[in-house]
C-alpha cells in the first residue's frame, strides 16, 4: 500500500510539472486565452451592490464598444467579475478564481478594504491593475497598482488645484477637524499646494467640541467660499447652525466625506440656503461632452438607478488599459492574447511610468498618473444642492 501511494504521488508530481496546469506559481493560466481577460472583484450583492453593479455595467459597456470597433488588432476583450460583498475575507478565493481563469490585467476591486488584500496578491503575481474606485492611499503602493479615482489623502492637492484655478487672489474659509487624520491630512495637503495669492481664514474643531459651531461660524461669516474637508455629519450640523448667519450666496465645498449628505436621516438639505458642493471627477448632471455621452448610453442600457461616479470611472479604466496596450503595440511591443499577466504587466507599467495619458475621458481631460500610482486629473465642483 505504501509503495502504491509513493508511485501515485510521483506520477501526480510528474504530470503537474510537465503540464503546468494549475500546480503552483509556474502555471501558465493564460496559454489558452482567445480574448484578453480583464478581472475585477466587487460587491455585486449586499449593501454596497450599487457600486459594484455600476462598475461591472460600465466596464462591460466599454468593452462592448471596443470589441465592436475591432478590439486590439482584431483580438477582443472579456470581463470576468466576482462578488466580494465588500468583504476582504473573500478576496483570496476571488483572486485565485480570476488569476487561474486567465486574468491578464485587472480593475482590482471596487472598494478599499478588499483592495488592500487584492493589491498584495496581485503584486505577488505581477498582475497590473487600475482600480476605478478603491481610494485608500495604500492601494497603489506596489508598482503594479494604479488608481483612476482620487486617493483619500491626495484630495487635498486636487482641491487646492481647484481653488487656485478659481479663487486666485481671493480669500476663502476653511473648516476642518484638527484631531482627525482624514480631515487634517486633506487640509495639510491642501495648504501645501495652495497658491500664495489665496488668503485663508482658518477655523477648526475637535471630537470634544463637535456640537456647537457658533464660534467657527462667526469666524467664517464673511467668507463666500468655505472648504470643508470633513465628514457629512458635522458638515450638516454646521450648515444647520450657520444657515441664517453665513451669506446665502456662499458655497460649501467638501471632499468625498460629503457623499451622501443629502440623504442623512433628520437632515433636510433643502432648507440650507447656501450651495452645497463636493470635489468630484464626474458630473452625473452633465449636459455636454464625454460625460453626457456616457450618461445617455448608460441610462439607455441600464437605467438611472446605478448611474454614479464608480461606473464612470470604470468606463475610463477600460479605455485607459486598452489605450495603453494599443500604444505599446503601435510602438512595436509584442502583445499576444496568450501572454502571461506578468509579461503584460511589465509592458503596462512601462507605459504608465512613461507618461501615458488618456484623452477625452468621462472623468477628466488628459488624465495621467504619478509614479505613486495616484491619478492626475482636474476636479470638478459637483453641485449636490444649488443655492435656494
Amino acid at each position: 500500500m505504501k509503495f502504491v501511494k509513493i508511485i501515485s504521488l510521483f506520477l501526480a508530481l510528474t504530470l503537474c510539472l510537465g503540464a503546468f496546469a494549475g500546480c503552483g506559481a509556474g502555471a501558465n493560466y493564460t496559454a489558452n486565452n482567445t480574448e484578453f481577460v480583464i478581472g475585477v472583484s466587487g460587491p455585486l450583492t449586499g449593501d454596497a451592490a450599487m457600486y459594484g453593479t455600476a462598475v461591472v455595467n460600465s466596464a462591460q459597456m466599454a468593452i462592448d464598444e471596443i470589441n465592436a470597433a475591432g478590439g486590439l488588432n482584431g483580438v477582443k476583450f472579456k470581463l470576468v467579475a466576482t462578488d466580494d460583498m465588500n468583504d476582504a475575507t473573500k478576496i483570496s478565493t476571488n483572486y485565485s478564481s480570476l488569476f487561474e481563469g486567465g486574468m491578464q490585467l485587472s480593475l482590482g476591486t471596487v472598494t478599499s478594504t478588499p483592495g488592500l488584500e487584492f493589491k498584495n496578491l496581485s503584486a505577488d503575481d505581477n498582475v497590473f491593475f487600475l482600480t476605478p474606485s478603491a481610494s485608500a492611499d495604500a492601494i497603489p503602493t506596489n508598482p503594479n497598482g494604479y488608481q483612476m479615482c482620487f486617493a483619500d489623502g491626495n484630495q487635498g492637492k486636487v482641491a487646492a488645484e481647484f481653488v487656485n484655478a478659481n479663487f486666485a487672489g481671493q480669500t476663502i474659509g476653511v473648516f476642518f477637524k484638527s484631531d482627525e487624520a482624514y480631515s487634517k491630512g486633506i487640509y495639510d495637503q491642501f495648504k501645501a499646494n495652495l497658491d500664495a495669492s489665496v488668503s485663508v481664514v482658518e477655523t477648526s474643531f475637535t471630537a470634544a467640541n463637535a456640537t456647537d459651531f457658533s464660534t467657527q461660524i462667526d469666524t467664517l461669516k464673511s467668507c463666500s467660499f468655505i472648504f470643508m474637508p470633513i465628514y457629512y455629519t458635522p458638515a450638516s450640523l454646521f450648515m444647520m447652525q450657520a444657515k441664517d448667519v453665513i451669506a446665502p450666496n456662499a458655497v460649501y465645498y467638501g471632499c468625498d466625506g460629503f457623499d451622501g449628505i443629502d440623504n442623512i436621516d433628520g437632515f433636510d438639505i433643502s432648507i440650507i440656503p447656501q450651495e452645497v458642493t463636493m470635489l468630484s471627477h464626474f458630473n452625473s448632471k452633465a449636459t455636454e461632452g464625454a460625460a453626457k455621452e456616457f450618461i445617455d448610453k448608460y441610462v439607455d442600457k441600464y437605467g438611472k438607478e446605478t448611474l454614479n461616479q464608480f461606473g464612470a470611472s470604470a468606463y475610463d479604466c477600460v479605455y485607459a488599459l486598452y489605450g495603453a496596450m494599443k500604444k505599446a503595440a503601435d510602438e512595436g511591443k509584442e502583445i499576444s492574447v496568450t501572454m502571461s499577466a506578468s509579461d503584460l504587466c511589465d509592458i503596462l507599467m512601462e507605459q504608465f511610468e512613461g507618461g501615458y495619458t488618456l484623452t477625452g475621458a468621462v472623468t477628466g481631460e488628459n488624465i495621467g498618473w504619478e509614479s505613486t500610482g495616484y491619478v492626475n486629473k482636474g476636479a470638478i465642483k459637483y453641485v449636490i444642492k444649488a443655492a435656494n
